[in-house]
């Protein structure tokens, strides 16, 4: 930072302090409030919006690949008793099915989701540290306008023996006066703007966002229904009627039974 700069930051700081105490007016721009609360909420909304896709893209990531692990093992633990049981034949079918379904997942639809709501997440986003800086500068460039016009109040209000002083002052509040006003009026005049794009910006995104969750149901239902087809009848009948907790209790208490699981 040069000198120059230090020194502005320095009187800015000491404009805040008496504006703090009362002893310099600080000016309220009540339009401006109001679009920059309106605006905060939409950088607050985008923000947790980018962080709550990224983290449900993961989570179905994770699960995919949790399922592909569970389909592993389960195909091995029915490989294991009989190659040619029902059960072995189901457990192989599972495998398959969610094998297809990862590789339909990474395949078709990891790259649309970087490219039509990651990315496009990513770059608004990306211009809220720019807007930011103008809003900073805005705030910066109202407090050397609130210090030069008390500035200026005071030396009408009691003049200087030294008669360049209120010119000079009056030269200097009328420049932080028209700095102000100028970046004050664009951020009115755009933050509305912005926020009116919203709304046809993420339409796509959110269509988008849709058909890839309809995408993903339809075809895990599609691949996982045809492995219920090498479960006996009765198995789908039983889950039907509500019968297997009944079943899986028998076989728990066989188990309970055995010496080493603590039976007599």
């Amino acid at each position: 930072m040069s000198w120059a700069g230090f020194k502005k930051s320095v009187n800015r700081a000491g404009t805040t302090l008496l504006q703090k105490t009362g002893q310099i007016e600080r000016t309220v721009d009540r339009e401006f409030a109001d679009e920059e609360a309106k605006y905060r909420i939409f950088e607050k909304e985008c923000q947790a919006l980018q962080k709550d896709s990224k983290a449900y893209w993961d989570a179905i990531k994770a699960m995919t690949a949790a399922q592909s692990r569970i389909a592993e093992t389960l195909e091995t633990f029915y490989g294991a008793a009989d190659r040619s049981s029902d059960g072995a034949m189901a457990g192989h079918a599972y495998k398959r099915s969610v094998d297809d379904l990862d590789t339909t997942f990474s395949r078709e639809l990891d790259v649309p989701f970087r490219t039509t709501i990651s990315e496009p997440l990513g770059k608004m986003c990306a211009y809220y540290p720019v807007i930011n800086e103008h809003i900073a500068k805005r705030n910066k460039k109202l407090l050397d306008y609130d210090s030069a016009r008390s500035k200026l109040r005071k030396l009408i209000d009691k003049p200087s023996e030294d008669p360049t002083k209120l010119p000079k002052a009056q030269q200097e509040h009328d420049e932080c006066k028209e700095m102000f006003d100028m970046l004050n009026d664009q951020l009115i005049a755009e933050l509305p703007q912005l926020l009116d794009l919203r709304v046809p910006y993420f339409d796509p995104s959110f269509e988008a966002m849709i058909r890839m969750q309809a995408k993903f149901a339809e075809e895990g239902y599609e691949k996982l229904s045809g492995v219920q087809r090498y479960f006996a009848d009765n198995v789908r009948d039983d889950y039907a009627a509500g019968q297997l907790d009944a079943q899986v209790e028998g076989i728990l208490q066989e188990m309970r039974e055995l010496s080493i699981c603590g039976g007599n």
